[in-house]
This record gives C-alpha cells, structure tokens and sequence, in this order.
C-alpha cells in the first residue's frame, strides 16, 4: 500500500496527502522541539534565579581563616576555561592573577586571621608556583599565620605547603618528594607496524615536537636540552624550599635520591614536616592561633567565596593600561575559553587600538604556541598597535615558547620569570598517511585520473613523490626563515645571531635573558609598571581582557546558540578533559592545520 512506500507515489490525490503528512510531521516535530528547547531554557534560567535568590550573600565574619584548597589547575583570568555546557556549577573560576590578589588583600584584612592552605589537589606550572609561594611568603609578613595540612603531599604541593609556618601531615600520609623526570612516548614502531606513515618536516635541530613520530628514542639534542631545563626548573624548586624551611639544598637532594620522605615519621624526623595529626587537630590549631576559644567554631571562608565579596579592580584616573591575557594553544578559530583564538584576539587588540583611553598594552602570555597563521595575525594585530603609537609589554607565564614567543617577540619590552620556559623558535610539520594500512592491512586500493601532474597530490591514498616531500620541506624551512626574521625586528638583532639561538632549543627564562630573547626577570605587577612608565602614565586604570561570562550566562548563551551536537561535544570533551591529562594541547596539537610552531613538552609541579 502506498501508505507503507517510504516515497509518494506521483498519483496527484496521493502525492497531496503524503506532501500534507510531511508537512503535519515536520512541522509537530519542530512544534516539540522548540518546546522541549524552551522549557529547558526556562529550567536553566529558574535554575540561574533560584541560585541567586537562595544562595546567601556571602560576608567575611571576623577572625576568619582564608582556605585555599583548589581541585583545579587556576586559569591566568578568572572563568577563562572551556566551560561544559552540561555543566550547572555557577561558581567563578577564580584564576591565578585573582588569587594573588586576594592573598594581598587578606593580608590587610582585619577580619582574615590566617590562611588554611590545602595543597594536595592543586596542579599548576613552575612560575605559577613560585609566584603563589611568594605571595603566601608576603602575607606572612603581617603576622598572620599559614597553616598548611593534607592526608598526603605530591611534590608541588609541597613545594607550596613548604611556606607554612606549620606543616601537618596526616599520620598514614607521606610525600613524594624524588626529584623530576620527563617521559617521552614513542610511535614509530607502533605506526610501522599498522602501516601509519607520518610525513614530518621540520626546522630546528632542538625542535624535538616530532621526534615522537620519527624516532624511537630521544635525540642527543633533546636530551640535552631537557635535562638542561630540568635540572634549572629543580634547582629552583630546591633553592625555594630551603629558603622557606631552613633545610640545605644538598641535603634536599639527598632526601630525594634516597626516597626517605614517603612516610609521615621519616618526614618529621627530617624536617619536612612539623607535625603529624588528623584534620581536627589543625582545627584546634587554627583556633588556638586566632585567640578562640575551646569548643569555638573556626570560621573558614575559601577563596572562591572570599572573590566575591572583593572588588579587585586595579587603579584610578581616566587613563587606561589593558591587560590581555594570551593562555592557552594558538589556533585559528573565533572564541574559544582558555584557547588564543586569533579572531578573537585580532577584534580584541583592535579595538584596544582605537580606543583613545588605553595607552599601554600588557601581553600576559601563557601558551606552548600552535598555528602559525593564527599567531602572525595576532602579531600583525600587535604591531599595529605599536604603529599607533601604544607601548605594548609582554609578562611571560608558565610558557611563552614557539608560538607564543611568536606573538610576543616585537614588544617594546619583555618579561620573564626565572624559570619561565620560552625560546623553541622553530617549526613543524607532521601529515600522517595511512596508504598502507588501507591498502595492506584493510585490503582497500585507490585508483585516480589526473588533469594535471599534481592534481592528486599530497594524497593520503597515495605514496608522496620526491618533488611532493621537497615542496613541504621547503615550505615549512621558508617558515622558519619567516620566524627567524620576525624575532630578527622585534629583538634588534641579526637573523645569524636569532638562528644561533633558535633552532627550537627551549630556554628558562634566567637563560633567555643572557641570549637576548628577553629583557628583565619580573611578574606581571612589573610589566604593568614598565607600561607605565613608557606611556608616562602616574595614575591610570589596569582593565583586563578578553570580557569573559560568567559560567551561567556561557551556558545559557551556548545553549541557545549552539547546536546539539556542539553541546554533546562539549560535554564529552570535558569528560575527556577530565580522564586524560591535557587533553587540551593533545587536541589542539591534533586539530591544527597547517604548519606549527609549538613546545614539545608541559611541565607540572
């Protein structure tokens, strides 16, 4: 019966009635669609309502204890992070120039007594966690305490708890405390074997982001420069712990070497720790040192709730210096939270540039590097801004390397933390075919006509002729020759004297500024300051970009803008997020068209 025909019969009594079922069909689909879709936007916003309508206003009760005991690696801007759209958590997420603040904040804040400092969760990069260290150090000036207690101590949470003026450490606790290591995965057998062909070419001797793919071991060069920085970030690492604890860096060392740390009564016995109890008796701490009385409730407000109840803007007058914070991979896309897009960027910088109150711009970078394309738009962007007569000044955070040096290597000045890692100016590119997989393994031929000689080259159903190989590795060497060209203008050196110290080699930031890729050792507050002081400004307002949402109003607006399946890739990218560690620079490494310019490795405390 025509009733059962997935198509209409080209009757002309038939063919109305099934045009009209469609029609009905359709149009009752969409009818529930949009109500399915406008209910669930009326739950959210009464979700949003409820939230704020029920959820105190929170207030800082006198004598209370600041907690600092974060479950998350804090973004450089506060809620830049790719946020889940299936995620109903409005809570900011505080970022790492917030917590410095606050820290600063609490430390003239009559009402904070002291700061309970959980750091057994906490994932941050080497400068992140000197710079909190350092801000927790000051706040101890005030006379104020710093109690630092966990179950069990990795070695970046260490490192941060060695400030307090007490540590405890649970009684089945311990910490690992054995030094740093890197750990490089190898393909190349792997692909060999199911028949994967990964073409790589590149420029730059230290550039060891493909040695991955092309290798089956670590090159002498790559080695080379890896303990180099390992052994400058760990020497660091030491020199601060012994500065706060009192404890030789010799005698640090050997601690590690010897494993002697992994249990509570050995890290008491060595001077590790100061106390082993259970969390009820840093309760009864805290209580003692805030003058309470037995029995009397410690009062502890975390960091996150503290932020809200502080106005941190920075300055007055009507002059402006922005601060743009650049964090994350470089791509080429429109908005992305914790990613540098470069369309958004690129409307961000000029607007700063038409903008007649902003005088200076200070770059924050905080990235590994990625698309080539996607930093030179960025940098074309920046030089305008320059030509327009603003001052722009670079902080580097944990990372300003390849890429991100890229973006950063034409400003007025440029600052680094000592161990800052930057430099890796070199560049990469990496295509896979799987022609004999297919061919070989799945049994899958191709065949092709061709108009033209190359018509159907750079196949990945095809093996690569000579001539296709010469033509990318000439691309990606004019690449480099670009790159080399451009640090060549921004640092008032010779293209000779940027290869020498090019050629992908990663340096710390103490080892850049003896190479000239830098210019001072300094945090962000001293790059504001040196923007300042070009643009000849005394009193002016530090604005911080780009304007982000809070998480609420980015899930209502990706909701409603979004398609479904972008709010299931997104929720699925978090739980990938979540299970993989980062995942974010493995995906932007994966999603990168193009040559790139990118660090070959992340480092965490």
């Amino acid at each position: 019966m025509w009733h059962k025909s997935i198509q209409c019969p080209f009757q002309t009594h038939t063919a109305y009635i099934c045009t009209m079922r469609q029609f009905l069909k359709f149009t009752l689909a969409s009818c529930l669609g949009i109500t399915l879709a406008f209910g669930l936007l009326i739950f959210l916003m009464i979700g949003i309502a409820t939230s704020a309508t029920m959820a105190p206003q929170k207030t800082v009760k006198s004598n209370s204890v600041l907690e600092i005991a974060l479950d998350y690696s804090p973004p450089e801007l506060t809620n830049n992070v790719e946020a889940s759209a299936m995620g109903l958590n409005s809570g900011d997420i505080v970022g790492f120039q917030d917590i410095l603040k606050l820290i600063r904040l609490a430390k003239s804040d009559d009402k904070i007594s002291g700061i309970f400092l959980d750091p057994s969760r906490m994932g941050y990069g080497p400068v992140t966690g000197h710079d909190l260290l350092a801000a927790l150090e000051d706040f101890k000036e005030s006379g104020k305490f710093v109690l630092a207690y966990a179950n069990f101590y990795g070695q970046g949470g260490y490192y941060l708890a060695s400030v307090a003026d007490t540590i405890m450490l649970n009684p089945i606790g311990g910490i690992d405390f054995r030094g740093f290591a890197s750990f490089v995965p190898f393909f190349k057998d792997l692909m060999d074997k199911t028949g994967i062909k990964m073409h790589i070419y590149y420029a730059g001797q230290f550039k060891g982001a493909t040695e991955s793919f092309r290798r089956a071991d670590m090159s002498p060069q790559n080695k080379m420069q890896t303990r180099e920085y390992l052994e400058d970030a760990y020497g660091e690492f030491l020199i601060d712990i012994s500065n706060v604890r009192g404890i030789d860096k010799s005698r640090l060392r050997s601690i590690a070497d010897g494993l002697h740390s992994s249990d509570a009564k050995d890290a008491l016995a060595l001077g590790l720790i100061d106390m082993i109890a259970h969390e009820d008796e840093a309760t009864d701490w805290m209580r003692r040192r805030s003058g309470l009385e037995s029995g009397k409730k410690v009062v502890k407000i975390s960091i996150e709730d503290y932020y809200t109840t502080k106005n941190l803007k920075q300055g007055t007058g009507n002059d402006r210096i922005a601060v743009v914070y650049a964090e994350g991979s470089i791509m080429h896309c429109d908005e992305n939270y914790g990613t540098i897009c470069d369309g958004q960027f690129v409307e961000t910088l000029a607007k700063l540039r038409k903008s007649k109150k902003v005088k200076a711009v200070v770059l924050r970078v905080n990235s590994p590097g990625g698309s080539i394309l996607a930093a030179e738009n960025i940098l074309r962007e920046i030089v305008l801004l320059q030509e327009a007569g603003k001052s722009v000044v670079v902080s580097m955070g944990d990372y300003a390397a390849s890429g991100g040096y890229y973006i950063a290597c034409t400003a007025d000045r440029i600052f680094a933390s000592s161990n800052t890692l930057t430099g890796s100016i070199g560049v990469f590119t990496m295509i896979p075919n799987p022609n004999a997989l297919i061919r070989e393994k799945l049994g899958i031929n191709f065949d092709t006509v061709r108009t033209t000689k190359h018509s159907a080259s750079f196949s990945p159903f095809f093996d690569w002729s000579s001539e296709e190989n010469a033509m990318m590795k000439k691309r990606t060497d004019d690449f480099y020759e670009f790159f080399l060209e451009k640090v060549s203008e921004g640092r008032d050196m010779t293209v000779d004297e940027v290869n020498d110290v090019a050629q992908g080699r990663i340096w710390t930031g103490k080892r850049a500024l003896e190479h000239g890729l830098v210019d001072e050792i300094g945090d962000l507050q001293d790059a504001i300051k040196s923007a300042a002081s070009l643009a000849d400004l005394d009193e002016y307002k530090v604005m911080e970009y780009p304007k982000l949402m809070d998480p609420w109003t980015k899930l209502i607006t990706e909701f409603t803008q979004q398609s479904a399946q972008t709010t299931v890739d997104r929720y699925f990218n978090t739980k990938l997020r979540q299970q993989i560690p980062h995942f974010d620079e493995l995906r932007a490494l994966i999603t990168t068209n193009g040559p790139v310019a990118r660090l070959p490795v992340i480092i965490q405390h």
